[in-house]
């Protein structure tokens, strides 16, 4: 299960390189955040400190969101999209 989600997790990875435009990549910049988030849940059923590890993500999903929120008001500012 978590091989496959790796897996998974590379395809955004090909979006963020090769986007067309700025926001493909900063969308796949989301998917590659989300999947993580998804991926340490996953650590945490594993380890059976599920707690702990929701924690962790929601701090990190947190952080994702004022990232990506951040990343698009700077772009929007200097490329006059």
């Amino acid at each position: 299960m978590i091989m496959m989600l790796g897996v998974v997790l590379l395809l955004p990875f090909y979006r963020v390189y090769k986007g067309p435009t700025i926001f493909d990549r900063l969308l796949g910049a989301a998917a590659i955040g989300t999947k993580t988030i998804t991926l340490v849940l996953l650590f945490g059923l594993i380890y059976d400190r599920l707690d702990m590890f929701v924690d962790i993500s929601l701090g990190y999903a947190t952080l994702n969101f004022l990232g990506v929120i951040a990343m698009a008001k700077y772009l929007k500012a200097t490329k006059g999209f």
